[in-house]
């Protein structure tokens, strides 16, 4: 199972944690695992290059992965996109393979 917690602060994604396995096919070709490591990793991607956000992550081993907004200037309906991009996103995948990923949504 994919655990995926999202946290957010006044409506703004401040974090995303993932970890676990989907099972849902074998190593390398599990599509869940893939739909969400696009997702989350094309998220990450599109948020660092972005001029004034500042953006830790990451994806040290198999099974994990943290996103972490630090700052984001006067970025504020730029990082609104980007997070409702992402929580749209994966809350798709919970919703089509509801015994392989879980999504939580945290509002600080």
């Amino acid at each position: 199972m994919i655990e995926i917690s999202i946290r957010l602060e006044g409506g703004l994604l401040r974090s995303c944690f993932i970890r676990g396995h989907a099972r849902a096919g074998p190593k390398g070709r599990d599509i869940v695992c893939a739909a969400v490591s696009i997702l989350a990793k094309t998220a990450w991607q599109t948020l660092s290059v972005r001029k004034g956000v500042t953006v830790l992550g990451r994806d040290a081993e198999r099974g994990k992965f943290s996103l972490e907004v630090t700052a984001y200037g006067n970025q504020e309906s730029f990082l609104a996109g980007v997070g409702a991009f992402l929580m749209e996103g994966l809350e798709s995948v919970a919703r089509e393979y509801p015994e392989n990923c879980r999504v939580a949504i945290v509002k600080a």
